[in-house]
């Protein structure tokens, strides 16, 4: 057992991630370190958010689950948000959702074996009124690198064209997503009406490649603009989180500069403390450019 930012790790060095090729494996004692790293950074971007968790207690190669609610069995001092459930009411009618808050929270999930962590687009006091718009560029069959970041700078200009600023980030996986923070003035529906609208916009200018088909075997193989995480209880993978592949690729908030050089799934739990140490987050400011929808 070790000790990171003042709660207790078991078996720190179990194996969570392996690694990817010309890397190291991911432990426990890494994956508490990294967020104990970078909290400062990442603490803003996850305050009052309901989190959901991919956990992998046993590591990556040993399966793993999907957590909403933080359970009888979270860990002790993890402090959680409740969501009213919308599907059903009853005895049990919130989810207590898992909320960081501190350094020591990041280190409690890891304690718990979460790998990556998904957040809601609204925070505590406000989940009727969501903070960001996010479309998420899943890739198709048949597209390159080069067209995925062309796909995201055509989503940027109908983001912007709208009068809302867009944000990019790398999601650690094979696309990108481009968010537009907002001013929480427009509930969820309004939202996802905005986001659909944006989406079959630029797929209407590309019918060939782009498609807005929520079913896999409507897409054809084309590039999928997934609108889908903006709906309450629906969440988006957190800025900097690993995600569950080998040497825990990060999803990275990037300057737009950086889309023609940084790859999806380029930064990992080992770059990023590097990366933060030279360069300020291109995030930092996200809250400060929240718009109204038009």
């Amino acid at each position: 057992m070790t000790t990171i930012a003042g709660v207790d790790v078991t078996h720190p060095d179990k194996v969570l991630l392996p690694a990817r090729e010309g890397g190291d494996d991911v432990t426990k004692a890494d994956l508490a370190r990294y967020w104990e790293a970078i909290a400062d950074v990442v603490l803003p971007h996850l305050a009052g958010r309901p989190l959901t968790l991919q956990r992998f207690p046993d590591g990556l190669d040993a399966g793993g689950f999907v957590q909403q609610d933080a359970g009888g069995r979270a860990p002790k001092g993890l402090h959680t948000v409740d969501t009213p459930r919308r599907e059903r009411k009853g005895a049990d009618d919130v989810v207590h959702h898992p909320q960081v808050t501190e350094t020591a929270d990041l280190v409690r999930l890891v304690q718990f074996g979460t790998v990556t962590l998904h957040g809601w687009n609204a925070v505590a006091g406000s989940l009727e009124r969501p903070d960001r718009l996010i479309v998420d560029i899943d890739p198709g069959e048949h597209i390159d690198l080069a067209g995925i970041r062309d796909v995201a700078r055509a989503v940027r200009a109908a983001v912007e064209g709208r009068g809302l600023v867009a944000f990019l980030q790398s999601t650690g996986s094979r696309g990108y997503h481009v968010v537009a923070p907002l001013d929480g003035s427009a509930g969820h529906d309004a939202v996802k009406a905005a986001a659909v609208e944006i989406a079959e916009a630029v797929a209407a200018d590309h019918p060939d490649e782009l498609t807005t088909a929520v079913r896999k075997d409507a897409r054809g193989g084309r590039t999928f603009l997934d609108v889908g995480r903006n709906a309450y209880g629906q969440t988006a993978v957190m800025p900097y989180a690993p995600r569950a592949r080998p040497g825990g690729p990060t999803a990275t908030p990037l300057d737009w500069d950086e889309l023609s050089r940084v790859a999806p799934d380029q930064h990992d739990v080992r770059s990023i403390p590097r990366r933060l140490a030279r360069k300020a987050d291109p995030w930092a400011g996200l809250a400060d450019h929240a718009r109204a929808l038009p």
